[in-house]
Parts: structure tokens; C-alpha cells; sequence
């Protein structure tokens, strides 16, 4: 299916704003190949599946990371910090949900996972109707990214609660499981050890 052929209209938003703690820098900046890093490879393939919004939040750390490597692509991504790392993803999801303009579905993608399959989103689309939440799974096991329509967006625009489990938030809405052969939709990288396998 052909980016011209879709009906839908889409955005993307990107969770970048964890401590990475047990990495020990930001995530962002580890590399994806030789020219681009995690996240500048994240936002330039949804830039090319034509998300109309990408949004990406981050920390104030990750923030200077993208200064210190003149990582710059506000010409097709908005950058929002999340100022409360701690609050966690649903906090992250918020912000990013407040800079979503227009009225549709948008993708969540966690910075962890690099990988980008653009056929396993048009697989998510073919489902939008069917729930306000569709996940990919592989092997019965639920991964990234997801889709979630404009009635969670339009709920978290309002939400006044800050400090949330996502999962206990998402609960909420109708799901849709689709099952996918991408075993990179559970792939999670929080340390070398793990960037490596991978990575070399």
C-alpha cells in the first residue's frame, strides 16, 4: 500500500525522555549506522511513511545532547522537553499529544527501539477503525510502535493528571492486537551489552 493510496491522515510521536540510567547518556545519541543516530534514523522514517506532525520529547539532558552533536531537525520534527523525566511515559505522551494540530491517528514510538518497519505501520492503519488502540505483537508478546486514534489524543489534551501508568491508561480504550513477523517490535535497548547485540 502506497503512501498516496491511504485514506488516513497520521502523526508520530516519539518518546525520547527517559534518564537512561543504566546507559548512562541519552539513548538518542547512540548510533544507528555510520552517519545518523537513533534518533535522527526515527524521525526520517516517519518523515518518509508522510507523518503530517512528528513529535519528539525529550529531557533537558537529551536537549543538550542534540546542542553538543548539532543534532538539529526542526524543519520536519517539533522538539517538546519533558521538564519531569520522572513522571515517566504517560507524562512524555501528554506533552506530546498537546502539539498534535491535526485530528487523526498518531503513532507511539520509543526512542529504545530504533527499528522502523513501514510495513508493520501500514499494518496498524489497515486496523484503525477497529479500536483506539492497535499494537503489533509477535509471539504473543506486544511491542512497538502503536497506533492510537484522535479520541485518546483529544483525551490527553484535557487530562489534568499528570502521574500515570500508561499501560493503566491505555487500559481504557478498545484494543486491537495484530499479529506481525517483525521480531524487532520487542527489542527494548537499555545498555551496551544490549546496543551490541544488535549493533556488532
Amino acid at each position: 500500500m502506497q503512501n498516496a493510496d491511504r485514506e488516513k491522515e497520521y502523526s508520530a510521536i516519539i518518546l525520547a525522555a527517559g534518564k537512561s540510567e543504566r546507559l548512562g547518556f541519552p539513548k538518542l545519541s547512540l548510533k544507528y549506522n555510520e552517519n545518523t543516530n537513533f534518533i535522527e534514523h526515527i524521525v526520517s522514517e516517519y518523515q518518509q511513511y508522510g507523518c503530517k506532525d512528528i513529535i519528539v520529547v525529550i529531557n533537558n539532558m537529551g536537549n543538550k545532547c542534540l546542542i553538543d552533536n548539532d543534532i538539529y531537525f526542526f524543519d520536519i520534527a517539533k522538539v517538546v522537553i519533558n521538564e519531569h523525566p520522572d513522571w515517566h511515559r504517560y507524562y512524555s505522551l501528554k506533552l506530546g499529544a498537546k502539539q498534535v494540530k491535526e485530528n487523526h491517528f498518531v503513532f507511539i514510538h520509543n526512542v529504545d527501539n530504533p527499528f522502523v518497519n513501514q510495513e508493520i505501520l501500514d499494518e496498524l492503519l489497515i486496523y484503525s477503525e477497529k479500536a483506539d488502540y492497535i499494537s503489533p505483537e509477535f509471539d504473543r508478546k506486544g511491542g512497538h510502535p502503536f497506533l492510537i486514534s484522535s479520541k485518546v489524543i483529544h483525551d490527553l489534551k484535557a487530562s489534568d493528571v499528570d502521574q500515570m501508568h500508561l499501560k493503566e491508561f491505555l487500559n481504557k480504550y478498545s484494543r486491537k492486537r495484530v499479529s506481525v513477523t517483525d521480531e524487532n517490535i520487542l527489542v527494548n535497548i537499555n545498555t551496551l551489552e544490549e546496543y551490541r547485540k544488535y549493533f556488532e
